[in-house]
């Protein structure tokens, strides 16, 4: 059970108590509840199910945030049969907003990156709040060229609120940075899985984001700026986000719809926060299998589909 609950998820998480608690009554009182308890947890199940129906976008968002939701880290140390990280970009330090190396999941070999956040106040220190610096790009890219000469997949894991805007980050070349990573994706002679786990914040998400296949999870959002942000910017006043993210358009479901992601992977029930494990093996099965399609293709073929699937992007038809 999540410790942290959001207010349109209170109806499941009381539920969720009602259950704990006959359980513990059977267990003490040793009345048989059985009956009472499993039509406590259909109950709970016909709940979660409508609850996850009748979703805003702005409360996808709000699950993309959740506090307990399973961060790169999480999903890595459950996904992989080996994981071996690499650390530093060889010009400047170690970046721990990102994080990369050579992963293995049953016999298939992969460079895997992800973005990664912190969970308590000293952690997101440690990690910049997921948010990475030119150094962390640079890091990305060379692992992705590690890839390219070892001839390994590779796939992404993409959950920040943003690249780093500071001033520091900004005078070791930001922009070049993330410039510099979507030129050498759009070419790189291996398959590139990209996964949104979490948020996909503009060129901060788009400085791991390119690749063969776009893939996010069923609460995630992309786009090119925050719903608060563009709230502030068009309405002048962040409070209107709400009103931005349904214009925005920033949910999965969306960006399917515009033919941008490729693919809505189902999250276990109520979200991927309330189950680590089966969101790990739901991604893990998605990983193999869409490597398993994307190896099939020459290399000349599997360039040129993604260079079509960059170029269509953005393209608007009169009719």
């Amino acid at each position: 059970m999540a410790k942290t609950v959001l207010e349109f998820e209170k109806p499941i998480h009381d539920l969720e108590q009602k259950i704990i608690e006959m359980e513990i009554m059977s267990d003490d009182s040793q009345v048989d509840m059985k009956k009472e308890i499993k039509k406590l947890r259909k109950k709970l199940v016909e709940q979660s199910k409508k609850i996850n129906k009748g979703l805003s976008r702005w409360q996808r968002v709000e699950l993309a945030r959740h506090a307990d939701r399973p961060h790169s880290l999480d999903l890595i140390e459950l996904m992989c049969d080996s994981w071996i990280e690499l650390h530093g970009d060889r010009l400047f330090g170690d970046d721990k907003a990102m994080v990369g190396g050579i992963a293995r999941m049953g016999d298939q070999r992969m460079v895997l990156i992800g973005q990664q956040k912190g969970r308590t106040t000293k952690d997101n220190l440690y990690r910049n709040f997921g948010m990475p610096y030119p150094e962390g790009y640079r890091k990305a890219l060379r692992l992705m060229k590690l890839a390219e000469k070892y001839d390994l997949p590779v796939v992404t894991l993409v959950d920040t609120i943003g690249a780093y805007p500071g001033i520091e980050a900004e005078e070791r070349g930001q922009g070049e940075a993330i410039a510099r990573n979507l030129f050498e994706m759009s070419r790189l002679r291996v398959p590139i899985l990209v996964i949104v786990i979490g948020e996909g914040a503009s060129g901060g998400a788009l400085g791991i984001g390119v690749g063969d296949r776009l893939i996010m999870l069923e609460n995630t959002w992309y786009s090119v700026i925050s719903p608060e942000g563009c709230a502030t910017i068009l309405y002048h006043d962040s409070s209107q986000k709400k009103k931005a993210a349904e214009a925005m358009r920033v949910t999965a479901a969306d960006l399917l719809e515009m033919s941008i992601a490729d693919r809505i992977v189902d999250e276990p029930l109520g979200g991927a926060h309330r189950d680590y494990k089966g969101t790990a093996q739901i991604i893990k099965e998605v990983i193999l299998g869409e490597l398993a399609e994307l190896l099939k293709l020459p290399l000349t073929e599997m360039l040129e589909k993604r260079i079509q699937k960059l170029d269509s992007i953005g393209v608007l038809e009169d009719k």
